[in-house]
């Protein structure tokens, strides 16, 4: 997918000199944040081919019920909150328009939107990882084109090598806010001071260094909770500094999920509503696979495993029949049938492997090992193939 992300990027030419735009990026575009409105506005757009506002997206009921909930905001209908939704509708897509995911033409006041990559929008859209991801190499070419990316190189250079001090990072800073003034329409360091930190800590992350925590240089690494509008409590993330970005992205993901019900219902509807969309059949070929697929099955049951409630690879679609008489014995909700749920993980994983041969993006075969290790309490390597994850899952299904 990366490949396609600078494929798309190499399309246009991002630099600020020439566009005089500081929107590029801002203070309220963070991955989450990010992700969240990309959701929101392919949920709003669906398959239209339309034009639309900030207001459209602030006023759909999707937006503020999700918003809302996940957030702790105030309720968006509410007027005396619309100072409060104004940036954090209007910045992410306002990036989405300068990296030209949107394109952007104005109507009076009034910016209109129009999806132009609908591919890269569902990608950021489905995951704050994605949206991580896009964002990094998104900054990257941006920097780059605006000749500013050799300041930031320098610094990781410091950084790597130990010799980074608190002079080096205010040279960075002095540096941006000079070039953002000299270049945009801003014309103080306060709107500046608001927007770099979004752009170091996302390229600080990425490259395992130090970035700016309270205006400062800070005194560790950029951990990809740092860059969440939305984090998760403190004193639980910062237990374990030594662990990788991945293990980092699991780790704030499974956080929110036990403090936050409204996200967790959220991820899970949202995943839920992609399977409906990817498959028009059932996944399952065998003789009760005839019929309209209707029924988007949790493998893993989500009562029991609610940390992998919201994977892709542990949903699965069927037919009714394959659902409530065989996934489920008896039509009864609660219970599984241990022999079909590895007729679903065995199916699943080809579709899993069938998805990935095509160059999609909705799926990882690391996720598919993590939900596996999960909901069998296993421990397979996650290098293994597509072809040992099966052998795997006989084995041990017929061990049980």
């Amino acid at each position: 997918m990366i490949e396609i992300i600078n494929e798309h990027l190499n399309k246009f030419d991002f630099d600020v000199r020439k566009s005089r735009d500081a929107r590029f990026m801002d203070q309220k575009v963070t991955p989450d944040v990010l992700c969240i409105i990309a959701d929101c506005v392919s949920n709003f757009v669906a398959d239209r081919d339309i034009e639309f506002t900030k207001d459209d997206i602030w006023n759909d009921e999707y937006f503020n019920t999700n918003v809302k909930g996940i957030f702790n905001k105030p309720d968006a209908q509410n007027e005396t909150t619309r100072q409060e939704y104004d940036k954090f509708t209007s910045q992410p897509l306002r990036t989405l328009a300068y990296a030209g995911v949107l394109s952007l033409r104005k109507n009076g006041n009034k910016n209109m939107y129009k999806i132009e990559n609908k591919q890269l929008l569902e990608f950021i859209g489905m995951k704050e990882r994605n949206a991580y991801i896009f964002l990094y190499h998104y900054l990257i070419k941006v920097l780059s084109d605006s000749n500013i990316l050799r300041f930031f190189e320098d610094f990781k250079n410091k950084c790597v090598s130990g010799d980074i001090s608190n002079a080096d990072f205010q040279d960075l800073k002095t540096r941006f806010q000079r070039f953002i003034i000299g270049n945009t329409a801003i014309n103080g360091t306060t709107e500046v001071n608001r927007i770099f930190p979004k752009i170091l800590n996302i390229y600080s992350c990425e490259n395992n260094i130090e970035g700016t925590i309270k205006g400062r240089l800070s005194k560790r690494q950029i951990y990809y909770t740092d860059l969440m509008y939305n984090r998760p409590n403190w004193r639980d993330i910062d237990k374990n500094k030594n662990i990788s970005r991945n293990e980092a992205i699991s780790e704030h993901e499974t956080l929110m999920i036990e403090q936050n019900e409204a996200y967790s219902d959220y991820q899970v509807q949202k995943a839920m509503n992609m399977i409906r969309k990817m498959y028009s059949t059932s996944e399952v070929k065998d003789q009760w696979a005839n019929g309209t697929a209707t029924q988007v099955h949790h493998i893993f049951p989500k009562a029991e495993f609610p940390i992998i409630a919201h994977y892709l690879e542990n949903l699965i679609k069927l037919t009714p029949t394959q659902h409530y008489t065989k996934a489920h014995p008896n039509n009864k909700t609660q219970q599984i049938d241990k022999d079909y749920q590895l007729v679903c993980l065995l199916a699943k994983t080809d579709s899993v492997e069938n998805s990935l041969r095509k160059g999609e993006f909705i799926y990882r075969k690391e996720s598919l090992i993590f939900v596996i290790n999960t909901g069998l309490s296993e421990n397979l390597d996650f290098t293994i193939d597509f072809r040992e994850i099966k052998r795997e899952l006989s084995r041990i299904y017929n061990v049980a």
